[in-house]
């Protein structure tokens, strides 16, 4: 389920670092619930527990709020990930750890999927605009490199394959069925819901690591 906000009180001395997070957990659900045009500053700032002007002071306008939405949203994730310690793993219990964080994460914050589709519907404006995107995702990409670089040492994965493609097949195959779920459930009755998604999970890692451990392609 989605994290719920916290009101913050008004009654005792605010912190600036809880007010901040607050802010940005209520925009969270805001923006991914309405999109980025049905957003109102002043739901964000109800949400929160929090005056809208001091909203502005923290962030400045809708946009400025949304931007800083969007990035949380991937703060979040990355942050989430290093807890894994997948340096610590074998390369392939490291691929399958990562599987099935990723297919929790999508699943238990739904305002992931959403706000990466509100982005994607306005054409990628802001996250192209955020001075620090490519830095926030190079620590998953040189963690993942490493994985790879440990199986490929070992025997065990084949050199083809980069942290980036290898990412997105992992993205993929846990972005869909829950941002599909809905017509995936109707139009074929698939009975997704969370032990559904676990058993994905687990099917989905066998598969890209198969992948990983099958031979290169020959050459043309």
């Amino acid at each position: 389920m989605a994290k719920q906000v916290t009101p913050i009180r008004k009654d005792r001395k605010r912190n600036p670092e809880v007010t901040r997070a607050a802010i940005l957990n209520a925009a969270l659900q805001e923006f991914s619930e309405v999109g980025h045009s049905g957003a109102r500053v002043d739901r964000i700032a109800a949400r929160a527990g929090v005056s809208k002007p001091m909203i502005y002071d923290y962030f400045g306008d809708k946009d400025a709020v949304y931007a800083a939405a969007l990035r949380e949203a991937y703060v979040q994730i990355r942050q989430g990930e290093m807890t894994l310690n997948l340096d610590t793993l074998a390369p392939e219990e490291a691929i399958r750890a990562l599987v099935k964080f990723t297919m929790n994460h999508f699943w238990s914050n739904p305002w992931f999927i959403r706000m990466l589709n509100t982005e994607n519907l306005m054409g990628g404006a802001t996250i192209r605009d955020l001075d620090d995107a490519t830095d926030i995702q190079s620590v998953l990409l040189q963690r993942v490199e490493e994985i790879l670089r440990r199986g490929h040492d070992d025997g065990l994965f084949r050199a083809s394959i980069t942290p980036v493609e290898l990412y997105i097949f992992i993205a993929s195959v846990c972005w869909f069925p829950i941002s599909n779920m809905h017509t995936l459930s109707v139009v074929f009755q698939a009975p997704i819901g969370e032990a559904w998604l676990k058993d994905h999970a687990e099917k989905a890692a066998g598969m890209i690591i198969g992948y990983l451990k099958s031979a290169e392609p020959a050459a043309p």
